[in-house]
Order: structure tokens, then C-alpha cells, then sequence
């Protein structure tokens, strides 16, 4: 063989072998909070740094007080921009998807090849989903959509990686991140991506990322990385490690601190029904306190001025449950949470 021969050769077989790392296998979730506002995007792959950049974290694209998008299997970085482009145009996730289906940036037929999962709210603010699993994906592949997070996956073990991301995440207490990082330890299991199954571990790579609807692009609340790991070492569990250790961190100026912020909770006294909050200085900054059912729509709302304040009509209107809250003080959410209703 001719040395230009042989150079042809290694070129075709390096650009065969960087197609076919970009179609490895990949599960992930993208999900937003309709209280607080956050987006989040977290995911895992088989995909790592020694293939690209960042590994499995290429993604996932956040848009502040909007929306989040993951595009993956044989993903194009085209594919991924038109999606954010339509999504900040005000197109919804499943127009976003509709309209990808037929101008993929390779040509129509290369539609079946992908998987996109997209979140947002609407201009009521109530939280949308949709996700799409091609036809030429690679077995196993399908996706999870709920009213605020969708779940997809590719050459997974099966089923039971998306169920199990699932359930993680609806049942666990906690902020957006909380619950993200929750859903991707779901997937953790040996071969969870199956290209993975041979090292006994769930993936090579993986990410975390939320923002705050005030966060400018590409600076976000959270956005931790894993692009790769050592030999038979699951990527999971070192983003779980350093999600820890971030915890103790996000108190910082310019941040909503989780775990320390005001809160409310409902008294049942049994002749009525107080408010209690631990909003600050509220005879100097009265705080609006804003309730949402669990669908994320907007039911009621509250002017506090006092720590301890009968409900008001429109709260005692409501069916007796479980709700959600976003606290406000000088038009900055300083606090968000769930609280209980008893019947009156």
C-alpha cells in the first residue's frame, strides 16, 4: 500500500471512529422547576473526554429563565444550536422537536438517528416536555416525559435505567439540583450503557448543570463535570462527590442558599389556620408569599407583613392539600418549598 493509500485509510477510519463515539450509548434528563424557576440538565455516557471535550456534558444546553435541551445519539453541535435558537424564538419542546424532524442539519433521514429531550415553560409560566427517541437509534433506546423533566436513553441495559431515574427523581425532597443528581445515581448500575458493561460500571463521563433565572449564559447556579475517569471507576459517583461538596458552597452572595432559606408552614389550630414565616424584617420589608398547585400553576397568593398572619380568602378557598411556594421579598425570591392545607 502507497503511503498516500495508507494516509487515506487512517484518515477514513479516524473520522468512522469519532462518528461512531458520538453515537455511543447515553441516558440523561432534562427538567425545570416551575416554582423557583431553575433549569437543570444532568446525563451520563459511555462518551468521554479522550473522544471529545467534556465528554457526555456536550449535551446538555441550559437557557436561563427558559428552558433546557439535551440532544444526543450521533449528536451534531448544528442539531443542538437550531434547538436553542427555536426554543429562545418562543417555539415550544415539541415544536422544537417537529421542526428538527424534518431539518436535521445532515438531511431528513438522519432525523431517526437522533434523541432529544426538552423542557421550558410556557408564557403563563407552566412547565412543558416533550423528548424524541429515533426510529435508528441503537437498542435500547426510549424516553420518560412528565409534566416538567423528560428522560431519554440509548443502547441502554433496559427499561428499568429510565424507570429507575424516574422514580429517583419524584421522590426525592429537594431542590432541582437535589433531585437531578437523585435521578442520574438511578442509573447506576453496571452496564446501565451497555458499551460500559464489561468495567462493571454505569458510564465513563457524566454532568450536572442548573440555572437560576437570573444566571447569564454559561454561568450557571451548578455545572459540574466528570470528562472522564479512572480505570473502573464510575463517573456518578465521583459527581456525586464533588455535588456534596458544592452543597456546602451555595450559600454564596448572589445565590438562593437551599437548606438555609426562609420557609413556611401552615398551622391547623383547629378554630383557624395561621401562616407562619421566617422571612426577615418583614415589618420593614413586607414579603409576597406566591402558592402553586403541584401541576405548577399559580393558585393563590399572599402579602406577609408579620410572622404569624391568618390565611387570606383566596387561600382558604383552596382544596385542602399538599402545595408548593415561591417567597418574595424587594422582587428577589429569597425562599421556595412545600407546604400543607387543612380543610376549614
Amino acid at each position: 500500500m502507497s503511503l498516500k493509500k495508507l494516509l487515506v485509510h487512517v484518515l477514513l477510519w479516524a473520522m468512522f471512529a469519532q462518528v461512531s463515539l458520538l453515537g455511543q450509548d447515553t441516558f440523561s434528563i432534562v427538567a425545570v422547576d416551575p416554582v423557583t424557576r431553575q433549569v437543570g440538565s444532568a446525563g451520563a455516557s459511555c462518551l468521554d473526554a479522550s473522544a471529545i471535550a467534556g465528554g457526555v456534558s456536550i449535551i446538555g444546553k441550559l437557557y436561563p429563565n427558559r428552558g433546557a435541551i439535551n440532544t444526543q445519539s450521533y449528536w451534531n453541535s448544528l442539531n443542538q444550536n437550531n434547538a436553542g435558537n427555536l426554543l429562545s424564538g418562543g417555539f415550544s419542546p415539541q415544536e422544537v422537536i417537529d421542526w428538527l424532524s424534518v431539518n436535521d442539519a445532515q438531511g431528513a433521514a438522519n432525523a431517526a438517528l437522533r434523541q432529544y429531550g426538552i423542557v421550558d415553560f410556557d408564557p403563563q409560566g407552566n412547565p412543558r416536555a416533550a423528548a424524541f427517541t429515533g426510529a435508528n437509534c441503537f437498542d435500547y433506546k426510549n424516553h420518560i416525559i412528565g409534566p416538567n423533566y423528560a428522560i431519554q436513553g440509548n443502547i441502554l441495559l433496559g427499561q428499568e435505567v429510565l424507570d429507575s431515574m424516574e422514580a429517583r427523581f419524584l421522590n426525592t425532597e429537594g431542590e432541582l439540583a437535589v433531585k437531578l443528581m437523585a435521578a442520574l445515581q438511578g442509573a447506576k448500575m453496571p452496564g446501565a450503557d451497555t458499551r460500559c458493561a464489561d468495567e462493571g460500571i454505569s458510564s465513563l463521563s457524566a454532568y450536572i448543570r442548573v440555572a437560576n433565572p437570573t444566571d447569564a449564559q454559561n454561568n450557571f447556579y451548578l455545572n459540574l463535570v466528570v470528562p472522564e475517569t479512572p480505570l473502573l471507576q464510575d463517573p456518578i459517583d465521583l459527581l456525586q462527590t464533588l455535588f456534596n461538596n458544592w452543597l456546602t458552597t451555595v450559600s454564596v452572595p448572589g445565590h438562593t442558599a437551599p437548606y438555609n432559606q426562609p420557609k413556611v408552614w401552615v398551622q391547623n389550630t383547629g378554630q383557624t389556620s395561621l401562616l407562619h414565616t421566617t422571612a426577615p424584617n418583614l415589618a420593614q420589608n413586607p414579603a409576597l408569599l406566591m402558592v402553586f398547585n403541584l401541576a405548577g400553576k399559580q393558585v393563590a397568593h399572599l402579602n406577609i407583613t408579620q410572622p404569624q398572619a391568618p390565611l387570606n380568602a383566596q387561600l382558604l378557598n383552596l382544596p385542602a392539600g399538599v402545595y408548593l411556594y415561591q417567597l418574595h421579598q424587594n422582587q428577589t425570591a429569597i425562599g421556595s418549598g412545600k407546604f400543607t392545607l387543612f380543610g376549614q
